[in-house]
């Protein structure tokens, strides 16, 4: 007889895997996400774009193939724009990465802490992000990289603590709803205590979230470094999508078009590829809409 499904035995993740390596749209966001990641790895151990600071060419030289290091052309100090842009990928995949784990372990233990424990523990992390929520998201992010000493890591910092609120209520909400069904009760009754009951039992079961709400913010934070390194607080002595855009303000009016495109281009394929990814995690781990 043949089984009445090919998922029949296979774990959540192993039937979303299989579910978006039939998806060509998603495996190709994956691609691209890798190919950053070894661009970026690349640029970091000076093995591809390097040196990135060096001119290479005549000033505002225009794009052209006969080079590698021409082909989005060169800024006003004759340094090469790809070169520039590969490590500002560098910037974006670092800040994001770190700022997206940070958030995402402040959103999921305040969340978890306060939807088991309940009581004057929830109504204080409540209040938390209901403050930070009321607050403009970009007012709080340029207040906090205001406040802290520019560079990568105060970009970090400054993301993962401005964005850690809409996982936090997640969680929060996930963990009221498991902690008193029948699974978590019985750990009770053998004596589990509370911090296996959170993170052995509880959290396994609403993980698929948390890395749902990863995907998420990563894409989010990359546009954040930009928006803050374009306001001139983000890093410094080194290329980054959000400087680039910035310095092609006065290019603009001399025609140089050619910096601003290849930082938008950069940008725009990274985060459409976190966005997709995002949506194909969403559509294959949640489970309402599985069972569709």
């Amino acid at each position: 007889m043949k089984p009445e499904s090919s998922s029949v035995g296979k774990s959540l993740w192993a039937e979303a895997f299989d579910r978006m390596k039939k998806q060509r749209l998603t495996v190709l966001s994956f691609l691209i996400v890798i190919l950053y990641s070894f661009m970026a790895l690349g640029s970091y151990f000076e093995l591809i774009a390097s040196p990135w600071d060096v001119s290479l060419g005549e000033s505002y030289g225009k794009p052209s193939f006969d080079q590698i290091s021409s082909i989005f052309g060169f800024d006003i100090f004759g340094r090469s724009v790809l070169y520039k842009a590969i490590h500002g990928a560098q910037v974006a995949m670092t800040i994001g990465l770190i700022s997206s784990l940070l958030s995402v372990f402040i959103g999921t233990f305040l969340g978890a802490i306060a939807g088991y424990f309940g009581g004057w523990i929830d109504d204080l992390i409540v209040w938390l992000y209901t403050t930070f929520a009321s607050i403009p998201y970009i007012m709080l992010l340029i207040a906090v990289a205001f406040v802290l000493e520019k560079g990568i890591f105060s970009i970090c910092v400054a993301i993962a603590a401005t964005s850690w609120v809409g996982l936090c209520r997640m969680v929060r909400a996930e963990f009221v709803k498991h902690k008193e069904r029948e699974y978590v009760l019985a750990a009770r009754s053998i004596g589990a205590s509370h911090a296996a009951r959170m993170f052995k039992h509880i959290l396994p079961n609403v993980f698929h979230q948390v890395i749902i709400n990863f995907s998420i913010q990563f894409q989010s934070a990359i546009k954040s470094e930009v928006i803050l390194s374009y306001l001139g607080l983000g890093v410094q002595d080194m290329p980054s999508w959000g400087i680039m855009i910035d310095d092609s303000k006065l290019e603009l009016a001399r025609g140089v078009w050619w910096q601003l495109s290849a930082a938008t281009l950069f940008m725009m394929f990274l985060v459409l590829a976190f966005n997709l990814l995002g949506d194909s995690l969403r559509d294959s781990l949640d489970p309402k809409l599985r069972s569709n």
